[in-house]
């Protein structure tokens, strides 16, 4: 192993068994305030990325995120969130976890360690050269991230990672590495925590930034959301509102005529 693996070294917190509940709060809240931090180093790469997803989504391609545990959870619930904030089909972000389904809510024996099924898992979506495949692995070192950036760059298709262990294989074989040196864990070793939080921030960089990218977003509003329930269709009523500066009622008549905000403001500018 040539790299310092950040995440398994000894928390710079010591006895916290004995530590009172407030101190632990306080002690967890001051890892906590490193990780914008750490974060904002990474934007470079981010844009990157960003920019080459944008590239290829305007082509029809997909983003991929793979990842075992804490960090396939991440990619899975930002890849659920994408149809109903901006209206994109399920099938452009798709989110895999190692072991299945079955492993978002229980750990899966042994399912990280199997280095060919992130491409099976892949194939199954008929991946190619126009997606782009994001790897997510605190330690970075990952089996199942790993065979499946190996086999995705094998196979003519981008790769990025994101990781927690500067220089990390994932990192290594990836296209564009994203390394967030977030530190020790407060509680050694439990990368659910700076960690887990880092790559969130992530995520939600590049899934938001590429939703702008490529038209989802007006102004600084979601005018593709899904109108799933009484509270997006209040909010998507009063966006249009103040879109076209007209009454609630109007506005709630648009959004129900033409289902979407920005096809509603576009009728209603006509």
């Amino acid at each position: 192993m040539d790299y310092k693996r950040v995440t398994e070294t000894p928390s710079h917190h010591d006895n916290l068994e004995l530590m009172d509940t407030q101190t632990i709060l306080q002690k967890i809240n001051e890892e906590d305030r490193k990780v914008a931090a750490a974060v904002e180093k990474t934007i470079p790469q981010v844009t990157k990325l960003v920019d080459a997803l944008t590239e290829r989504f305007n082509k029809g391609g997909r983003l991929f995120y793979i990842g075992a545990g804490t960090s396939g959870r991440l990619g899975i619930l930002d890849a659920s969130e994408i149809p109903p904030t901006f209206g994109m089909p399920h099938e452009r972000v798709v989110g895999l976890i190692a072991g299945g389904d079955t492993a978002i809510r229980k750990a899966v024996e042994n399912a990280e360690d199997a280095t060919k099924q992130a491409w099976l898992d892949l194939k199954k979506h008929d991946i190619n050269t126009t997606d782009v495949v994001v790897g997510i692995a605190a330690s970075g070192s990952t089996p199942y991230v790993i065979g499946g950036l190996e086999d995705a760059k094998e196979n003519g298709i981008l790769t990025a990672a994101i990781t927690n262990n500067p220089g990390a294989p994932i990192a290594r074989i990836a296209d564009i590495p994203i390394e967030i040196n977030v530190g020790p864990e407060f509680l050694t070793g439990s990368t659910r925590m700076k960690s887990g939080t880092s790559q969130k921030l992530v995520l939600n960089m590049i899934s938001t930034a590429l939703m702008i990218k490529i038209g989802r977003v007006k102004g600084n509003k979601m005018v593709n959301m899904q109108l799933s329930n009484d509270k997006l269709v209040d909010r998507g009523t009063r966006y249009i509102m103040e879109g076209l500066n007209i009454d609630y009622a109007a506005a709630e008549t648009l959004l129900k005529e033409h289902g979407s905000v920005k096809l509603a403001i576009d009728a209603g500018r006509e």
